[in-house]
């Protein structure tokens, strides 16, 4: 057997390639299985998206920092959206959607026994990476008594010394929470405090928010901040793996050194699908909202007739639900999953802050989700 490499001791298989291929199994015995887990978007783009794809007819190599038009885009989407002004030459590296650019940032500064803050609960994907990189994880709470922002008072408290990324995420995947303005604020004075690269990592943007914004509206952020962005929520193009990372061109810089060492630049036909969804305007953000809307209101449903709580304040396309007092989060699945043939994520899989709250995602047609609600109902 041929040894594997020493990185993989501290990583294992994402929970939901391993838990999907359950699912999957039970579904192939003939159980009538719900994915009420995965935030993968069953909405169809705009039509604009992929008559631009239909219509490319370019195969070769493309540029590693993407085509001079899509940069455009981009920085017109964050003017438009956030009132942002980024340099479509030097402050834009568009991505094959923003996980790969949590790899090549990671790669791009973190050396072997560098600390990286991690929020808890928070996408597992920081902490894979970072152990994959071989560098120490110094987990931080968030909590639903603050909101789920960062406590700084006990931040400050520890030996940041060594500190190199803190990643912080809002909207906040999994709980839906949006930061303030007061909270980024805090963020970037304290990443310029302690020398720290800020990567904010803002995909849900525009999913049942009524204020998008971005850590780089926040004066003095690209001192010490970058973001990450995606098109896979927000134009229903998961699948299509588009995104991007702004911020400084001497961060971003260092970043395109990884990424060109990868990748051979994305497919022409999919950078142009990307142009034509980053120009729709708020109509199209309105139209998907209705829709993602009503089927939140089915999923509080079925949280009540669970005896979940939950905040209606929450945005973008999780429910995140406290489950009642002295039950786990994981019975309560296994319960939805063996004897309802429903699948969704325990909150446990986001840190241990976590546990104690479900999550439901909002990617189900209603007649689905009506489903759900009735198996439930009747036991």
């Amino acid at each position: 057997m041929i040894t594997v490499a020493n990185r993989l001791k501290h990583v294992k298989e994402y929970y939901f390639s391993t838990k999907l291929r359950e699912v999957r199994s039970l579904a192939a015995q003939g159980k009538p299985i719900i994915n009420f887990a995965i935030g993968s978007p069953d909405l169809a783009p705009p039509k604009e998206v992929k008559e631009a794809l239909y219509g490319a007819d370019i195969h070769g190599y493309q540029n590693y920092q993407g085509l001079p038009e899509l940069r455009e885009a981009m920085a017109q989407f964050y003017k438009r959206s956030y009132d942002v002004n980024l340099n479509p030459t030097n402050e834009i590296l568009p991505l094959m959607g923003s996980k790969e650019g949590i790899m090549h940032i990671s790669m791009a500064f973190l050396n072997p026994g560098d600390q990286v803050l991690i929020p808890n609960p928070g996408y597992p994907t920081y902490a894979s990476v970072s152990n994959l990189l071989e560098a120490e994880i110094i987990s931080y709470d968030l909590l639903a008594s603050n909101q789920w922002a960062p406590d700084f008072d006990t931040l400050e408290k520890l030996d940041l010394t060594r500190v190199k990324i803190m990643w912080v995420n809002y909207p906040h995947m999994p709980t839906g929470s949006n930061a303030n303005t007061a909270t980024l604020e805090k963020i970037i004075a304290f990443g310029k405090k302690h020398q720290i690269l800020i990567v904010n990592d803002n995909p849900y943007s525009f999913v049942l928010n009524n204020n998008p914004q971005s850590i780089l509206s926040i004066h003095g952020a690209k001192d010490t901040a970058i973001e990450l962005n995606s098109l896979s929520k927000s134009f229903n193009m998961a699948g299509w793996r588009v995104g991007m990372v702004t911020g400084h061109q001497d961060i971003l810089k260092h970043i395109l050194t990884v990424k060109s060492n990868m990748d051979s630049g994305m497919y022409y036909g999919i950078q142009q699908g990307a142009i034509a969804a980053l120009n729709q305007d708020k109509s199209w953000f309105d139209k998907i909202n209705d829709t993602y809307a009503r089927r939140r209101d089915l999923v509080w449903k079925i949280c009540d007739v669970m005896h979940c709580t939950y905040d209606k304040n929450a945005t973008g396309m999780f429910i995140w639900a406290k489950v009642p007092q002295g039950q786990k989060s994981s019975d309560i699945c296994d319960t939805l999953l063996y004897k309802h043939n429903v699948f969704i994520a325990p909150g446990h899989i986001f840190g241990s802050n976590g546990e104690g709250y479900i999550r439901f995602s909002l990617c189900l047609g209603e007649e689905q989700i009506k489903t759900v609600l009735k198996r439930i109902e009747h036991g």
